[in-house]
């Protein structure tokens, strides 16, 4: 049974994850996300990319801790590598995590339960993460049983939250609520119904002109990852070719007249 389903909502395309009955993140599933992720990327018609879990209460719970035990047992072991199969490699969790951190449309986690672990990881690949107001624990528990974060968390939680914070949620293994979350600047928003929400962001921004999007977030993600000199010329240069796109030709003539501002 596909872990993985898709579902268009107008421009926006929901991608749910449900490992019944624990919700966890294996190999299987991580090949499965990236091809929906990959597929979203391709996709003219999809503009924004939602990923929620599909399960009552959970978004995604952790990685497989088994699967995590087999390969520690295996490098204990001194096991030879398998032959490799014919074709390509499936994809694993980095791929998928890097995939969503890359693809130039932007990715919302609706998180609507449980994200732990190798799913809250997921959650901070994403560009905007809408929790419900009822999730009980999003964190990094991974130092409690003697490994760490090691998809992602250690480099991404610090750059969302700060050294400190960083330091304190993953050393202790700390996990917090939904709306403690919001609070230390984890989530950007807490609302009953995360799925909906994030289709409401959805929508919004899919009404808006795609290559925009899509510089904006990349010249974001690298803007810490190199001298802010380089980073300057980049947006200015990438400024110059936004604005010989048609998309953003069009919002500057309807610009002219007076907007509505949304406020934070």
């Amino acid at each position: 049974m596909p872990l993985v389903s898709t579902q268009d909502r107008d421009a926006v395309r929901v991608i749910t994850y449900a490992n019944a009955p624990f919700g966890t993140m294996t190999a299987a599933g991580a090949a499965e996300m990236f091809d929906a992720v990959a597929a979203a990327g391709m996709a003219p018609s999809v503009r924004v990319i939602v990923i929620t879990g599909g399960l009552p209460g959970i978004f995604i719970r952790h990685y497989d801790v088994g699967e995590l035990s087999e390969a520690a047992d295996a490098i204990e072991r001194g096991a030879p590598r398998a032959p490799p199969s014919p074709g390509p490699r499936p994809p694993g969790f980095h791929a998928l995590t890097d995939a969503i951190a890359a693809v130039d449309k932007p990715v919302i986690a609706a998180i609507n339960g449980l994200c732990m672990g190798g799913g809250f990881e997921l959650s901070l690949a994403c560009d905007l993460r809408i929790a419900g107001s009822s999730v009980a624990a999003i964190g990094l528990p991974e130092t409690r049983i003697g490994i760490f974060p090691g998809g992602g968390g250690t480099q991404r939680l610090p750059r969302i939250v700060g050294e400190a914070k960083a330091l304190e949620m993953i050393l202790c293994g700390l996990t917090v609520t939904g709306l403690r979350a919001h609070e230390i600047g984890i989530v950007h928003e807490v609302v009953a119904d995360p799925l909906a929400r994030s289709l409401e962001i959805g929508a919004e921004l899919s009404g808006r002109g795609a290559e925009g999007l899509a510089f904006a977030k990349r010249l974001i993600r690298s803007a810490l990852d190199r001298p802010l000199a380089e980073g300057l010329a980049d947006e200015r240069k990438s400024f110059s070719t936004v604005m010989r796109t048609a998309s953003a030709r069009e919002g500057l003539r309807a610009g002219r007249t007076p907007v509505e501002i949304q406020k934070l």
